[in-house]
């Protein structure tokens, strides 16, 4: 068989994925901070890119109403993408007190001379009182609004540490070099919440020190405020406040022991192994239950912050629903053109130019891309409100079986693509603060003629009726069920009990438990 070469001509289709295509799905799928540090990244990079201070945000316009036509613009269409050439290429280019007490005022105002003067302006000649001071200028420059007027921000007080509480009182409580600098060491082992972490024996040997030192500090620094600072478990931590209290005895201490047996509420071999009765027994639970089982939080305790939604939902007078994009999450840049036509006159080099033509490409890119960008979460937002719209009229128990084919189908995307928009973004109802996806869960069958219910649903259905639970009437798995099915909605015994586990909702006998033990506590 002869080997030979030939040209021919073949049609197909096929997706390019230009950089610029690529550059769109990525921001596509980052949540608004992510968005925030790519588009500050872009503007230390790019000359040609500006925040658009006092104007109006790219897409805050961007609003819409349940039930009308989505916007037509396609955050991924190819034909726009292949209009512009590489992005990613681009984009590359101690004393005495008596002393203390005894002060030379003289020395605090030195007759300084008429041409020294102080941080108000003031010499120290004019500080006496046969001169006559002028007590407006040191007003004007004293915290009255002067120009030197200090800043009140700097005294402000600072929000003490867990460790910062923790040093004072070493320093106080411990003089001997050697046993102090354990102690350094042992308070930075120490987590927010309080506890020692590490190995005594791993810091001995570091330290070079004898493990009994170690440890003889150790209990000295557990004597230290909050009471229950440097345990090195729950039972020794609720061990040290009830000490501090006076209030441990063999029989508590027994209880503090058996913890395993308190948390699955077996009263039954808990009163055995403290030798105690129900009524004592029950104190002695009441009384740890008063107790701060993380002493540690109430100082420096980080904060959290708060989710910023993306797309804000309104109810209107008429029923519909109003949504628009939140403009806080949206970033505010523009392509300065004027510049770059400025620029562009002085650039004779062919790489100055080439540079300034690259910039130009990206800035108009990046501008294109966050707007397509926005319209595209409303385009996914609005149809979501329109699917969902009984759960945010009536609430949880309405919400519906809902995927992405679903969503992608109805506004003419690909099921990626609304993969990606739903991916960290959050949107705010007068019901709270959702993410996305929350909006899609999987159907659960009817066990008559009706609709499939969500699995959100259900599972919130299953929470009611277990909060509705009396201690002589909890409910089993198999009576959930048979609940459920009352109710029309067809579901496994194994199901529910997945539910269950998955909100971390106790079975029924710990549950049965926990009642009983809150009635006898709730008693004594």
């Amino acid at each position: 068989m002869a080997l030979s070469t030939k040209m021919e001509l073949r049609q197909s289709q096929s997706l390019v994925m230009t950089p610029q295509l690529q550059q769109a799905i990525k921001l596509l799928q980052l949540s608004n901070l992510e968005l925030s540090a790519f588009v500050e990244e872009e503007l230390e990079r790019n000359p040609l890119l500006e925040r658009a201070e006092g104007e109006e945000p790219v897409g805050a316009a961007i609003a819409a109403e349940a039930g009308e036509a989505p916007a037509t613009v396609d955050a991924l269409e190819v034909e726009d993408a292949t209009r512009t050439d590489t992005w990613l290429e681009s984009g590359q280019a101690a004393g005495d007190p008596a002393q203390i007490l005894d002060t030379d005022y003289d020395n605090v105002f030195p007759d300084s001379g008429p041409g020294d003067l102080g941080a108000n302006g003031v010499s120290g000649a004019d500080m006496g009182p046969q001169t006559g001071l002028d007590w407006s200028s040191v007003r004007a420059g004293a915290g009255m609004g002067g120009e030197g007027a200090p800043d009140l921000e700097a005294y402000v007080s600072e929000e003490r540490t867990l460790r910062d509480h923790l040093t004072d009182q070493l320093h106080l409580a411990i003089g001997d070099p050697v046993r102090r600098m354990i102690g350094v060491h042992l308070i930075d082992m120490v987590d927010e919440a309080g506890y020692l972490t590490g190995d005594l024996a791993g810091l001995a040997e570091r330290l070079g020190a004898d493990l009994a030192l170690v440890e003889d500090t150790l209990a000295t620094l557990q004597t230290f405020d909050p009471a229950g600072v440097f345990a090195r478990d729950l039972g020794e931590c609720l061990a040290l406040q009830l000490k501090e209290q006076n209030r441990f005895d063999p029989a508590i201490a027994a209880l503090l022991d058996n913890l395993h047996l308190l948390a699955a509420h077996d009263m039954a071999a808990l009163r055995k192994a403290c030798g105690a009765s129900a009524e004592d027994l029950a104190d002695m639970i009441a009384e740890i239950k008063r107790l701060n089982p993380k002493p540690g939080l109430k100082f420096g305790s980080v904060t959290v912050q708060p989710v910023v939604p993306d797309v804000i939902v309104r109810a209107r007078a008429d029923g519909s629903w109003h949504i628009e994009l939140n403009a806080e999450t949206l970033p505010k840049v523009l392509v300065n053109r004027s510049y770059y036509t400025t620029v562009a006159k002085t650039a004779t080099n062919p790489k100055d130019k080439g540079y300034l033509s690259d910039c130009l490409q990206t800035a108009s890119w990046l501008v294109k891309s966050l707007d397509q960008r926005a319209r595209t979460i409303l385009k996914v937002a609005e149809e979501i409100v329109r699917q969902q719209d009984a759960f945010l009229t009536h609430g949880v128990q309405y919400l519906r079986p809902l995927n992405l084919r679903t969503v992608a189908d109805a506004i003419g995307m690909h099921e990626s693509t609304v993969s990606r928009v739903t991916s960290n973004k959050y949107m705010a109802t007068a019901r709270g603060i959702f993410e996305l996806k929350y909006f899609f869960t999987s159907a659960i069958a009817s066990s008559g003629a009706g609709e499939a219910h969500s699995s959100e649903a259900v599972r919130h259905r299953i929470r009611q009726l277990i909060e509705a639970e009396t201690v002589d009437n909890v409910l089993s798995d198999d009576k959930i069920v048979a609940r459920l099915r009352a109710e029309g909605i067809d579901i496994a015994r194994r199901t529910v009990a997945i539910f269950r586990e998955a909100m971390r909702i106790p079975s029924s006998v710990q549950r049965r438990r926990q009642k009983k033990l809150a009635l006898q506590t709730g008693a004594a």
